[in-house]
């Protein structure tokens, strides 16, 4: 989740609805100003019980971003506590049980983002073995009941603690126990926007199925082969899901904007603390009416944060967030934008893309998401098999990649190995779980780590 500095300097007050869509707009870049910003999280466990380390605890969560400084990383301080760390690669920030995550930072191909990644991990990995913590690369804590997880010191989880559980079912197992990797990719215009927006979503089932990487829950099998994916549908939702007006004719960065507009508040940020906003209504705000800060209007620092608290499948900001995808080893992580770069930023694979896709409706977008998070690969919706989605689209995604000139296909590799064997990860540790671990399910920690 996003991680808030304190402003300094000019903050401008929102003047009209074309203040909303503005941000947006700005994004717009041309095709030689492109990036990629991959952002991934890891659960971080205690090598000697396994169990979820504290912030305050000797050799827990705040030691562990102490020691990270040793390689040039700054403090983000939220009152008294450090709750992030930036530098040359971005951020490294929390999410609320400890799960530690990397917001890399905009890079110009996936060469320099696998080196990214590289670092990163060699960085926890010293000094995990400094702490005697470990780092699994799942998408989901296996084993872990709420109870047993620890809760960080930043003010807007406190906040969005409470009303998940008044909103969904699941609100709370999503930011406790849960990991993702996601690519930040850009667009040239508006129209570029609508059509890689829609093609990230329609195509989001076959992230969630290739990257699957979550079928363990409680300590027990779920059911699913992305229990983390199926949490996202009984989150909250008013703020999640595929966004099926984006397919309606008139889709652009206002539409966009009226969506967000009627997403109901988390909070407001002043003077480095969180104001319960919960469950009102950014419109209000607009019109000095916002019951959290009576008479105050809203500045665009208060709307960047608004746009934060949506989560759809695919996000639109700056950029557009590819959201569907369970974190999973080095090389899938790297094969994650990998994917989307191929599909997205080569124009005859992205229309391809949305050839593959354009004639789905509604509700073969939405029991594609469902089924993908349950059977994985396996799926099958009204004679539309995932695996041949999924080969397809990873098939476009290595012609684009092979466009680029840049020898990026390679980073595809474990995507391609998936296809050939038909087993994502989810399936190998199902197989290891039924077979030679004789359900012990403690021996995930010796094979997932990091």
């Amino acid at each position: 989740m996003s991680t808030r500095e304190m402003s300094h300097g000019e903050d401008p007050l929102i003047e009209g609805l074309a203040d909303l869509v503005a941000p947006m707009a700005e994004g717009e870049k041309p095709r030689e100003r492109w990036r990629l910003g991959t952002e991934h999280e890891k659960i971080v466990y205690d090598l000697a019980d396994h169990h979820a380390p504290s912030y305050t605890e000797q050799g827990g969560i705040r030691d562990l971003l102490g020691e990270l400084k040793a390689y040039g990383w700054r403090d983000i301080v939220e009152g008294e506590h450090v709750i992030a760390l930036k530098g040359a690669d971005g951020n490294v920030s929390l999410e609320p049980a400890g799960q530690l995550e990397l917001s890399g930072a905009p890079l110009e191909n996936l060469h320099q983002t696998d080196a990214e990644t590289r670092r990163h991990i060699d960085q926890v990995k010293a000094v995990g073995a400094k702490l005697g913590k470990g780092f699994l690369n799942l998408g989901l804590w296996p084993d872990k009941t709420r109870a047993e997880l620890p809760v960080m010191p930043k003010g807007r989880y406190r906040l969005m603690t409470d009303y998940m559980g008044r909103v969904g079912t699941h609100g709370t197992q999503m930011m406790y126990r849960t990991c993702t990797v996601q690519v930040n990719l850009d667009y040239a215009s508006e129209s570029d926007m609508v059509k890689k927006l829609r093609v990230a979503l329609a195509l989001q089932p076959v992230a969630t199925a290739l990257f699957a990487s979550s079928p363990f829950f409680d300590g027990k099998l779920n059911g699913h082969k992305s229990w983390r994916s199926r949490i996202w549908r009984d989150l909250d939702q008013t703020r999640t899901g595929m966004l099926p007006w984006a397919f309606e004719p008139g889709m652009g960065f206002q539409r966009y904007v009226d969506w967000v507009l009627d997403v109901p508040m988390y909070f407001v940020y002043r003077d480095g603390k969180y104001i319960n906003a919960l469950g009102q209504s950014f419109r209000d705000f607009l019109k000095g009416e916002l019951p959290a800060l009576p008479g105050e209007k809203p500045t665009l620092s208060d709307w960047a944060d608004h746009m934060t608290t949506v989560f759809p499948e695919a996000r639109v900001k700056k950029y557009i967030e590819m959201r569907g995808a369970d974190c999973g080893d080095q090389a899938h992580i790297d094969a994650l934008p990998a994917f989307w770069v191929g599909l997205m930023y080569d124009q005859t694979a992205l229309d391809a893309a949305w050839d593959l896709v354009k004639g789905f409706d509604t509700e073969t977008r939405e029991a594609l998401r469902v089924q993908a998070s349950v059977k994985g690969l396996q799926a099958e919706v009204d004679g539309v098999k995932l695996i041949d989605l999924a080969r397809a689209a990873v098939g476009l995604s290595h012609a684009g990649l092979a466009g680029r000139g840049l020898d990026e296909q390679r980073f595809l590799a474990p995507l391609v190995k998936t296809l050939a064997s038909e087993k994502t990860q989810a399936d190998r540790w199902l197989d290891h779980f039924k077979g030679d671990w004789n359900g012990d399910l403690a021996r995930i920690y010796a094979a997932s780590t990091l």
